[in-house]
């Protein structure tokens, strides 16, 4: 992987056109040369973008979840007793499953890996696969949920506004979609800091936050152009204005399939990063400490 970059070590070979000249002396022109330690700053930057760009399809499925499900809670059955559950609280899931997966990894699989295997958890790339993996089980659970819903949804009376089916149906998207977020996000943010160069953690935090904003762009552009292509003249497809007259299930289909062949790439992607090695520190008498 590193030959792929060696060419970034030309900008620290010295050419006399790479001087400047300030007053009587020449200095180096950094627009033209720069030095080792720079280059190697870039190339680990550059190691972590295959990494960064097969993060982007989660946010996308979790743009999702806050979106056309909360939409499909709101056709359901939500009531129990005389309080009926609001639509938008179903999100609370969410925080349910963050909080569960969290005390789970924390309080047992940690131990059991440290005791097992002595290793203290899973690594940053092994979270971040487990994420994805979980959103691709998240939207397999939401496609067969919204089947049921529209099974039922075409029996139903005509002008029907609560479908006889319960909101609880779609708990386990949440639930799913949660869990790997409690993953991906815990693996992206130790990804990022761990692997950037020391004067580069900012910069690799804002790297982070770039996949949540371009998952949602990516987001808004699917629906945009699954609407497009399969709306036809009558503006009815799979994502109709009324999600009763149309096929989301299909639409939480693709999703799923473009999310399994991103894990592939990711697989491929994180197959080729590789840790970074640090030299042992030395102290001032030039020992390694202990």
């Amino acid at each position: 992987m590193d030959s792929i970059y060696s060419f970034l070590d030309k900008a620290a070979i010295v050419a006399e056109e790479d001087h400047e000249v300030k007053g009587e002396t020449k200095q180096p022109n950094p627009w033209k040369m720069c030095s080792v330690t720079r280059i190697e700053e870039v190339k680990m930057m550059i190691r972590l973008l295959p990494i960064w760009a097969t993060t982007f399809m989660f946010w996308t499925i979790y743009a999702q979840m806050i979106t056309f499900s909360v939409e499909q809670a709101t056709t359901m059955e939500r009531s129990i007793g005389s309080f009926q559950i609001p639509a938008g609280s179903l999100t609370a899931f969410f925080v349910a499953a963050i909080l569960i997966t969290c005390a789970v990894y924390d309080r047992v699989i940690m131990p059991l890996m440290k005791k097992w295997k002595g290793k203290q958890g899973f690594t940053s790339l092994q979270r971040i696969g487990i994420g994805l993996s979980f959103s691709i089980m998240g939207m397999a659970a939401a496609a067969l949920a919204e089947v049921k819903r529209l099974s039922v949804a075409r029996e139903a009376a005509s002008g029907t506004t609560t479908l006889p089916i319960s909101v609880f149906t779609l708990i386990p998207q949440f639930l799913f979609v949660g869990a790997g977020e409690a993953f991906i996000y815990t693996g992206q943010l130790d990804f990022f800091i761990t692997r950037s160069p020391k004067g580069m953690k900012t910069m690799s935090t804002g790297l982070f936050l770039t996949t949540l904003s371009l998952g949602f762009f990516l987001s808004s552009f699917l629906v945009s152009f699954v609407k497009g292509v399969t709306g036809g003249k009558s503006g009815q497809g799979w994502l109709a204005d009324d999600i009763n007259y149309g096929r989301l299930d299909c639409f939480y289909g693709l999703l799923a399939g473009l999310s399994t062949m991103n894990l592939g790439a990711f697989l491929v992607c994180a197959g080729w990063s590789k840790p970074r090695v640090e030299s042992p520190e030395k102290d001032s008498c030039g020992e390694d400490k202990c």
